[in-house]
């Protein structure tokens, strides 16, 4: 079961529901099926409950309790906190890097029924990628974001944008150098990352240098290969054990890694490109 299927349509339909009369002001969003009229409010918010609530009560009964719990707790970050932050701060950013960084952690604690730092690692790539990914997007969606009123780092502090991109950038290059110290991984994996995360800074730095429309296009389409690609070297570099008695004694890494990280993937079309 990929947990995050089983919340996205409730955060998808109450969110474009609540941002009806804002979508239609941006060309990006102004033929969403809701702007449009094609689906009335009724019938997007009554799909979104009929997904979410038996979703979390799924995910707690038929997975385990931790992790229909995280479900429970990105459903609420995301319509509760995300959503009305995007037209008040640019902190908006931060907590959908957050409800982006749930779903692999979700994966994690549905194989072991826990929250360690594999977990945490895994968010944390999701976390560090959404910000090179989101920014530079946001970057050529300046105009569009200012006609609907959203309050993004592109549009009210655009050096700030850059910098943020070029930092979480960099920080995948040393979230890939702790996938082995938390056992996740073999040393293998930060060596064969290291090339495409050296890629995404440099055109990230360039991005920042630059500041205009092909650099920040550039970083965009690739964060696009980019985690998809890092988390199959994590997956195909995963640490495994050497004998049955090291499988028994090292579950989380050894034999969970690759449903985790399945859902990593899953998840990659970050939530805080959604404006």
């Amino acid at each position: 079961m990929d947990p995050n299927a089983v919340i996205f349509p409730l955060q998808y339909f109450e969110v474009h529901y609540f941002e009806v009369p804002f979508d239609s002001n941006m060309n990006r969003t102004k033929n969403r099926p809701l702007v449009r009229g094609q689906i009335s409010p009724l019938h997007a918010v009554s799909f979104a409950l009929a997904c979410g609530v038996p979703g979390v009560a799924l995910l707690s009964l038929a997975v385990n309790p931790l992790t229909g719990l995280l479900g429970a707790l990105n459903i609420v970050l995301y319509t509760s906190c995300y959503t009305p932050l995007k037209r008040l701060s640019i902190a908006n950013t931060w907590v959908g890097a957050v409800v982006g960084a749930i779903p692999p952690v979700m994966g994690w604690t549905a194989a072991t029924g826990s929250l360690d730092a594999g977990a945490l690692l895994l968010g944390g790539f999701l976390y560090c990628w959404q910000f090179p990914h989101f920014n530079a997007l946001s970057w050529n969606l300046r105009e569009d974001y200012s006609r609907g009123g959203y309050r993004m780092m592109s549009v009210t502090h655009p050096e700030m944008c850059r910098r943020v991109a070029l930092r979480h950038s960099l920080g995948l290059l040393g979230l890939s150098s702790l996938a082995p110290v938390t056992g996740l991984t073999t040393w293998t994996f930060p060596l064969a990352a290291l090339p495409i995360n050296l890629y995404i800074g440099y055109l990230a730095l360039r991005f920042y240098r630059r500041a205009d429309r092909q650099h920040a296009r550039k970083l965009f389409f690739c964060s696009l290969w980019h985690l998809p690609m890092l988390l199959l070297l994590a997956l195909s570099c995963k640490r495994r054990p050497q004998t049955q008695t090291q499988t028994d004694a090292l579950p989380a890494t050894a034999t969970t890694t690759t449903g985790a990280v399945a859902v990593a993937m899953a998840a990659e079309p970050s939530i805080v490109s959604a404006p």
